[in-house]
């Protein structure tokens, strides 16, 4: 094996077994019964008894499937992301091509930016009522004023060569933002996004608690009025694991998409 490969393999063999001997001592705790095994119900118990409903969550009519309430998770954080991250570049744009832009909306940001998502639940609630659009603001409130901040920061940081080089070259003042500034700090704020997902997945999660009837937030919520602690357990191994996998995806992405970063 040589040394590229084992870089790549080694991190995950001990990784895997370090998962594997967790998950070994949590089910082993689980089988000797009493008080632990009832607040913390192991994989094995929690899986068949979710396997026993047909993996559907709920009661009756409002009862959703795990895949359902997983889509319902995922479409909610990657708009409210989505919208957020094309909002900060927007809004970037705007206060480096203004200077009255960023007189006036700086204090603003500045303002705004250390209100907790969750702050805004009962607001988003009054205006958009209990829906899907409540939790996409949610995490759109999350990941903005972040992404904005860093946007910023990123276009301050920019040599101010490669402007001057574009503007001896005949680029107007759009096509500098466009070929120049948008390049150059597009990688550094897709890094930010990554790293403040699992701001906007707890963001998320939060607001699925507050009546929603699907997502994975919904699951624990469930758990929790049916004193149930299976579906407890169930629903946070199941954020974890999701979480994990998109925030991989999510790298996986920047390595593709952003190929020029260094």
């Amino acid at each position: 094996m040589d040394g590229k490969s084992f870089r790549f393999t080694a991190p995950l063999i001990v990784g895997v077994l370090s998962v594997g001997t967790v998950l070994g001592a949590w089910e082993l705790a689980g089988l000797r019964g009493g008080a632990l095994a009832s607040v913390l119900p192991p994989p094995s118990q929690f899986l068949r008894s979710v396997a026993e409903s047909n993996f559907r969550i709920g009661l009756g009519s409002q009862a959703a499937s795990v895949t359902q309430s997983l889509m319902a998770t995922f479409l909610r954080v990657f708009v409210g992301m989505g919208v957020a991250f094309v909002a900060a570049i927007l809004t970037g744009a705007l206060l480096s091509l203004s200077r009255i832009a960023t007189w006036s909306l700086s204090p603003i940001l500045q303002l705004l930016a250390p209100i907790a998502p969750i702050a805004w639940i009962p607001t988003a609630i009054v205006v958009f009522g209990i829906s899907d659009v409540t939790a996409i603001f949610i995490v759109f409130m999350g990941v903005y004023f972040i992404l904005t901040l860093a946007t910023l920061a990123e276009i301050r940081r920019i040599p101010p060569e490669f402007h001057t080089v574009a503007g001896n070259l005949g680029a107007t003042p759009l096509q500098r933002w466009l070929w120049v500034t948008l390049p150059a700090i597009l990688p550094g704020v897709f890094v930010l996004l990554r790293t403040n997902f699992i701001a906007a997945w707890m963001a998320v999660l939060v607001a699925e608690m507050v009546g929603l009837r699907d997502g994975l937030g919904a699951i624990i919520m469930m758990g929790r009025n049916l004193f149930n602690n299976e579906l407890v357990m169930f629903g946070m191994v199941v954020i974890g694991l999701t979480g994990f996998i998109v925030d991989r995806l999510l790298q996986l992405i920047g390595q593709r998409v952003l190929w020029w970063r260094v």
